[in-house]
């Protein structure tokens, strides 16, 4: 049965709130589009269209210091009296337009505070510390307050080469399979979500308007066999994963890998490339490379009538498009779009490993 919201799709309605204090209601009214992009590897991103001022050559609004570069804005969605905050950001972009015998308008951009992670680079090493206790070091860095999911595997020595905060954390957390999120001022690093429960379904018969899901098993392999080297120990390591290591298979019959086994035998890749010091490390690394590859055998892109219900790093399911494509789908990105002509809709792309 879909999931359902109190709601009436008629009266969408929005909220942008800038210094802890909504526009007045005129400036609201004036406001010609309001878009919320969520990524589950990448700073989330608001703008806001409305006219430069109240009339055809006035630039107040472009002046406005209301609309400061780093003031705080929580842009709320959904309909009539229902609305849900869709992200807590920062105001770090302005884009006025000005065009002969038309109005000015003003974009208005910002990112939630990831996008603190990208301030500078650094050159640095952790010693004996966890991805997850390196995370931790790094929300406190920039002011956010770290929730994180404890990596288990200590490693003796880590490089942080020139590299912004966002870029490094970013290449830990590809290693183990993890994912760096931002919920308002908390920073999440945790695994990626794909063996949780359905937060909501879609159907073409209610929310879902358009579905366009791709099957591919060009990517898929069956085994990845890591090799590497530990200096402390002076023996080889060798870590293998292969189908049946998938932490879910999304209420799918069979996982990409075994799909791919079948129709076209075996498919073994060999990952000498990526340093690893400890067996617990390789194991760690194997497990999550393959589950990274086999979360590739569905892509997907869809729309459905604005959702404020659906983000990235969740689980939804899609019913009612045959059933090799109805299940459970990992949510990469969502993006949350209104505007007088079209309304509210949520554009969305998402993954799934299994069929």
């Amino acid at each position: 049965m879909a999931s359902a919201l109190p709601q009436d799709i008629a009266r969408p309605a929005f909220v942008v709130t800038v210094n802890g204090k909504a526009l007045p209601v005129a400036v609201a009214l004036s406001i010609i589009r309001v878009s919320v992009d969520e990524d589950a590897g990448l700073p989330g991103m608001f703008a806001v269209e409305l006219p430069g001022g109240d009339s055809g050559k006035d630039t107040a609004r472009i002046d406005d210091d209301t609309f400061a570069i780093g003031a705080p804005v929580e842009i709320q969605m959904g309909y009539r009296d229902t609305l849900t905050t869709l992200i807590s950001a920062e105001i770090t972009g302005l884009e006025p337009s000005f065009s002969r015998g038309g109005w000015p308008l003003l974009v208005i951009r910002g990112h939630d505070r990831r996008h603190r992670l990208l301030r500078g680079r650094k050159t640095r090493s952790f010693v004996q510390q966890k991805d997850s206790d390196i995370a931790c070091a790094m929300a406190s860095e920039v002011g956010l307050t770290p929730q994180v999911t404890d990596s288990q595997v200590v490693h003796d020595y880590v490089l942080q080469a020139n590299q912004t905060n966002m870029e490094f954390l970013l290449e830990r957390a590809a290693r183990i399979e993890y994912e760096v999120v931002v919920d308002g001022k908390t920073l999440l690093f945790r695994p990626v979500q794909n063996d949780q429960g359905k937060v909501l379904t879609l159907t073409p018969n209610d929310d879902l308007l358009e579905f366009h899901p791709r099957l591919s098993t060009m990517r898929q392999l069956d085994t990845i066999e890591l090799r590497g080297w530990s200096p402390k120990d002076k023996k080889a390591i060798v870590a293998r994963a292969a189908s049946g290591d998938e932490v879910s298979t999304m209420g799918g019959s069979d996982s990409g890998a075994t799909i791919a086994q079948s129709a076209f035998g075996e498919a073994a890749v060999l990952m000498s490339e990526t340093p690893v010091f400890s067996q617990a490390e390789a194991d760690q690394v194997a497990r999550a490379r393959f589950n990274r590859a086999v979360l590739d055998l569905i892509l997907g892109d869809g729309v459905c009538t604005g959702r404020t219900d659906l983000h990235p790093g969740q689980v939804i399911r899609i019913d009612g498009v045959g059933k090799r494509f109805s299940g459970n789908y990992y949510v990469v990105s969502a993006s949350h779009r209104y505007s007088q002509h079209d309304a509210y809709r949520t554009h969305f792309t998402v993954r799934r490993n299994a069929a």
